[in-house]
């Protein structure tokens, strides 16, 4: 049992509702409950309840559970959920995972062939933009209220997690924050410019954070300043000037104060797989463990019941089937719920090839289970294998980082990792081999990540940038960062294909022009002032 349960609240203030529908166009975003707590009625002790709805709209879809209304009208709860949409568009759109029913738009996007009208596209930037107005509405009924700083800078740092998507997955977005009136139209910013901003949000918010950890479920100053190394990272591709400098002190600063536990002292946790099962929250902020996990979203079995997070990386992974020498169980990783819809491309798998004891694709469902890694029909499950990394197991023994079935469940317990440790590990490694920090200690850094996987450890000769791009893809698969990484090292567009890209059974490239999404249609048609990206 976990020790905090994430709590979601019939709390959605009116105002929030005239903020979000300024924001997104013609989304008509209304509170659900008319027992809708208001700006007008809210008391001190209601505050905290209020962050809550900041939290839970990046871990659900709405109020009412999976079946129930979102917090986007006209949507799909499930597909427009906040991860799982980013998922769509960082994950189906590269080598890493391969959706093999052909849903409307979704198809679109996992071929590399979508368009400005793509509803799901327009799903993800209005799930950016719903939670940028909840957390403006929160901002707002805090104001300068001394008492509630902390909560304030919770919800900044929630804030600018949807920003950097925004500046990550579309470049040009809109911008409005709680200094402005609810209603007021958003005035679209280059990418160049929201980047600046952020910058600046996240470098204040960091300077006034508590050093101490966050409560469990939580984000705190590690969480924050990770998301400052991730925007100094990609800040080249965001305005033409590198900041591998930057992003290098950052990834010092955090490991920093992680030294001293975990594997080699490191801060990293013992086992890989473990960070992503049934009890992984003893990791999160807060956690009471190795606090690998720098910034993550709280699930439970009975209180936070999504289609979205870690129910949909593990159910679209598992598909119970027991014939013609092919098996996979979805009860054998705890969960009595399977989809069997997410596989991966034999590119993605050949990545492993060179060191195949890696414990990072130790649980994946291969030929001995009658599983092909060869991609040759796009609707067949089995062509390509079962990437299984998160799960509702529970650990076991530490030595050997096994894992045992505990209660059968229909939605996980498993918390979502959104920022790790190890990810700072390797951004500095990177950080080294551009020219910006110590080579000698990115060596060290990267061999920290391999180690534990239990492969063997690189040498001088070793530390490319290839070999960074494909450490990255083994270590952080499925968590959100390979379009962004791949766009980073050139080879998202042109210059490497898996397949299916561009709709071709071997790959093909497509234009670079694609290396972000299209400001949607709606969008446009809605706030004709908004310019297009350039292509589209």
């Amino acid at each position: 049992m976990k020790s905090y349960k994430t709590k979601i609240f019939s709390v959605l203030c009116a105002a929030m509702a005239l903020g979000a529908t300024s924001c997104v166009g013609d989304l008509d975003l209304m509170p659900n409950d008319p027992n809708t707590i208001t700006a007008g009625n809210l008391t001190p002790e209601q505050y905290e309840a209020v962050l809550a709805k900041c939290y839970s709209g990046m871990a659900v879809s709405g109020q009412y559970g999976p079946d129930g209304a979102s917090d986007i009208s006209g949507l799909d709860g499930g597909t427009s959920q906040y991860t799982r949409a980013i998922f769509m568009l960082n994950e189906f759109t590269t080598d890493e995972s391969k959706w093999v029913w052909a849903d409307p738009g979704v198809f679109d996007i996992v071929t590399n062939t979508w368009s400005k009208g793509n509803a799901n596209i327009f799903g993800t930037y209005s799930r950016m933009y719903v939670h940028i107005a909840i957390c403006n509405d929160f901002l707002r009924l805090i104001g300068d209220n001394e008492q509630f700083a902390e909560m304030a800078l919770e919800a900044r740092t929630l804030r600018a997690m949807s920003y950097y998507n925004i500046i990550d997955l579309f470049g040009m977005g809109g911008f409005i924050t709680e200094a402005d009136a609810p209603g007021t139209a958003p005035v679209q910013k280059s990418r160049k410019e929201l980047t600046a901003w952020l910058e600046g949000e996240l470098q204040d918010i960091i300077a006034k954070m508590s050093d101490a950890a966050p409560k469990y479920g939580r984000v705190g100053k590690d969480g924050a300043e990770a998301l400052l190394a991730r925007l100094y990272l990609n800040y080249e591709v965001f305005t033409g000037t590198p900041a591998y400098d930057k992003c290098a002190q950052c990834c010092e600063n955090i490991i920093a104060r992680h030294k001293g536990s975990g594997f080699q002292s490191s801060g990293l946790v013992e086992n890989y797989l473990w960070l992503f099962c049934g009890d992984n929250d003893v990791y999160m902020p807060g956690g009471g463990d190795t606090n690998e996990i720098l910034w993550g979203i709280a699930y439970d079995a009975t209180q936070t019941q999504p289609y979205g997070g870690t129910t949909f990386l593990c159910a679209a992974a598992y598909k119970s089937v027991d014939e013609g020498g092919v098996y996979m169980n979805c009860e054998d990783y705890g969960l009595n719920q399977q989809w069997g819809c997410m596989h991966a491309t034999s590119q993605f798998s050949d990545k492993f090839a060179a060191a195949p004891q890696d414990k990072r694709w130790s649980m994946w469902v291969k030929e001995d289970n009658g599983f092909k890694k060869e991609n040759t029909k796009f609707s067949e499950f089995t062509d390509g294998y079962a990437v299984v990394k998160f799960t509702n197991l529970l650990r076991d023994n530490k030595a050997t980082g096994s894992m045992k079935v505990g209660e059968i469940t229909k939605y996980p317990n498993t918390d979502l990792p959104l920022i790790r440790l190890a990810d700072v590990y390797l951004m500095y490694a990177e950080c080294a081999l551009r020219g910006a920090a110590d080579t000698a200690k990115g060596l060290q850094y990267i061999n920290y990540v391999r180690e534990r996987a239990g492969v063997p450890a690189y040498t001088a000769i070793d530390l490319t940038l290839d070999n960074i791009l494909d450490e990255r893809c083994r270590e952080l698969y499925w968590e959100n960062v390979r379009r962004t990484d791949l766009v980073r090292f050139g080879k998202f567009a042109k210059g490497y294909n898996w397949s299916y890209k561009s709709g071709v059974d071997e790959g093909a490239d497509f234009p670079e022009y694609m290396n972000v999404f299209p400001i949607p249609s709606n969008v446009i048609a809605s706030q004709p002032d908004f310019k297009q990206n350039i292509g589209y």
